[in-house]
């Protein structure tokens, strides 16, 4: 594609724009545009010839038809001039009402297009990542976005209008020749500007895993949680330096960037200027020389220095038209990334509902490998989860437990085998019909910045009006009191940053997770799952947790995961993983009794936590 092509490419990109503002917004900027390019040259053809006037003036004294005239020629100039002023506010409304309307449209567009995909695989990737990162960073953000580049395109109109005007004066005034000139050194200046800005625009957006290792070094800095250990391992210096090379990772390759498309380049152009300018007023002062009239004189001067200053670069334009549009094709690739992505759910709306589980959940010869890794993480697994009891997954680290709680919420899909409900593939209903029959707490569960009511009640938002299920529930985990005692009751937020707002300790926290889930359980969601949610606390507090849960879901189909064994020796049934398979299960007992691994890693833990209570 030629270089005309792709500047032509990149407009029809940012006029397909327009649509997201309205035709009557776009049609109002373009006529305000159109004027303020007019009346600059106005102004200056106004001016030169007042200038021509006032010796004439002057000599006929203030009751000529001279004088009248001249001061006729002052108030068109100074209408010109005071137009300019009165529509520049007016011209600046309407850009950003234009900006505004089409961020916001395009957010809307990545909201639903990061919302789009079932599963949650295309969300782990690291391009697909930066994408996202780089279009959103753009649309919140940026004063170059893309729904900028949507006025800055018509605040082209303007300038170039301008050029036009100063232009057709110097061509008709003095010579065509001084008139081509002029534009040519203009626009050489203006490719040199915009050239510039698009290739510093490509290394920029280039940078996107320096830049994010950049912001998370900042944050680190200015956050609280991790200010502590910082201070109190003396880590300050140690954070500088890792600051100051992620700033020189990220300006760095940036600076060089700029050096190459603005030194060079810009003084080729500046030799060029300097050769057709100097040969301009030349020629102008020897026509001077020759007779030509004072008003002549001034128009080619004020229209030829008018038309060089826009040589510069147009702070409302071109960062907003070069850099907008890299922040719409990043919203593009992730939109296409995302839809290329094989959708999970493949199932039409009218598929029948999803039952409720009467008598297993079966795994059968499940094989699955992560995006990007070579050995899989569940390799042919059998696994059968008895409806009505309480299953307990326990395993080392890597085992695949986590993995198993992915498969069945269907955030990701197995490469083989399948997940059978009473022996029906749960791909045979949509993902929101079987989702509605899971209650899920993982082990970083959400902590909504929201009222204590909804973190409770978003375990079943289509029941988020049951005030009096958010209280059973909360009052069954043991956050009655707690809730009755907040500033606003069950509707204060659990954000201490917002009004009247307050945070919990991660117990209570724990508390209002498990009693998410319960209320999922009374409102339709017979499999409930907690994904090591209790991590973080002793082995003593996460015992206690496991057995509060499981008294509260007696009868209900339960999975607790967990990588301490004796947190889960209540559960009906211990499933142990390694290495993506299951290798023993059975009750606790009867697995003490096999003297198998279970056994094994059992007795390792208790003796090690005995240890520790006579150290203690």
């Amino acid at each position: 594609m030629s270089w005309l092509a792709r500047r032509a490419a990149e407009r029809w990109e940012i006029v397909k724009l327009f649509r997201h503002a309205g035709a009557g917004l776009i049609a109002a900027l373009a006529a305000v545009n159109l004027v303020l390019g007019v009346l600059p040259v106005v102004f200056v053809i106004a001016t030169s010839i007042m200038l021509g006037k006032v010796p004439g003036a002057v000599e006929a004294g203030l009751d000529s038809p001279e004088w009248a005239s001249l001061v006729q020629t002052f108030l068109i100039g100074a209408a010109a001039f005071v137009g300019q002023q009165l529509l520049a506010p007016v011209v600046a409304l309407l850009r950003e009402l234009a900006a505004r309307r089409v961020d916001g449209a395009l957010f809307r567009t990545l909201m639903e297009a990061s919302l789009r995909s079932p599963g949650i695989g295309p969300l782990e990737d690291r391009d697909t990542l930066d994408d996202l990162r780089n279009a959103a960073r753009e649309l919140e953000f940026g004063f170059q976005s893309p729904g900028q580049a949507v006025p800055g395109l018509l605040a082209l109109l303007a300038r170039y209008t301008s050029l036009a005007g100063y232009a057709v004066v110097v061509g008709v005034v003095f010579s065509w020749l001084a008139a081509a000139g002029l534009v040519t050194v203009v626009l050489l200046f203006r490719h040199g500007q915009r050239g510039g800005l698009r290739r510093y625009a490509k290394v920029r957006f280039a940078a996107a895993g320096a830049s994010r290792r950049l912001d998370y070094v900042r944050g680190l800095a200015v956050d609280s949680t991790a200010g502590k250990e910082i201070r109190v391992f003396g880590l300050i210096g140690w954070l500088r330096e890792q600051l100051a090379d992620a700033y020189a990772q990220l300006l760095g390759p940036v600076r060089a960037a700029r050096r190459r498309v603005y030194l060079w380049p810009f003084v080729w152009f500046a030799v060029w200027g300097v050769l057709v300018t100097g040969a301009l007023f030349a020629g102008l002062g020897a026509s001077a020389a020759d007779g030509i009239t004072l008003t002549a004189f001034v128009l080619v001067v004020q229209s030829s220095l008018g038309a060089l200053r826009l040589s510069e670069y147009y702070g409302e334009a071109d960062s907003q038209t070069c850099i907008g549009i890299y922040g719409y094709r990043a919203l593009q690739k992730f939109t296409a990334r995302i839809d290329a992505t094989a959708p999970v759910d493949a199932q039409p709306t009218a598929a029948p509902p999803a039952p409720e589980p009467v008598s297993e959940i079966r795994f059968q010869d499940v094989t699955f490998r992560y995006p990007g890794q070579d050995r899989p993480t569940l390799s042919g697994l059998n696994l059968t989860i008895p409806v009505g009891r309480c299953t307990a997954l326990v395993g080392v680290n890597g085992a695949g437990k986590t993995t198993i709680v992915k498969l069945l919420a269907r955030l990701y899909e197995p490469d083989s085998g399948a997940i059978l409900v009473d022996g029906v593939d749960i791909r045979t209903y949509t993902v929101d019909q079987w989702r509605a029959r899971l209650g899920i707490i993982f082990q970083d569960f959400a902590r909504f910045e929201a009222s204590a009511a909804d973190n409770i009640a978003f375990g079943a938002v289509a029941a988020q009006s049951d005030r009096d299920g958010v209280r059973r529930a909360a009052a069954a985990v043991g956050l009655g009191e707690l809730l009755a005692e907040l500033p606003q009751g069950e509707d204060t937020p659990l954000a201490r940053h917002l009004t009247g707002g307050v945070d919990l300790s991660g117990g209570q926290w724990q508390r209002v997770a498990l009693a998410r889930a319960l209320f999922a359980l009374h409102h339709g969601a017979p499999v409930v799952i907690l994904d090591e949610p209790t991590a973080s606390l002793d082995v003593r507090a996460e015992a206690q947790f496991f057995d509060e849960f499981a008294d509260l879901t007696q009868g209900a189909t339960t999975l607790l995961i967990s990588h301490r064994f004796s947190s889960v020796r209540r559960a009906d049934n211990i499933v142990v993983l390694a290495d993506g398979d299951v290798v023993e299960q059975g009750t606790h007992e009867e697995l003490m009794a096999a003297g198998g691994r279970y056994h094994q890693l059992f007795s390792l833990q208790a003796d090690r936590f005995a240890t520790a209570e006579v150290d203690a």
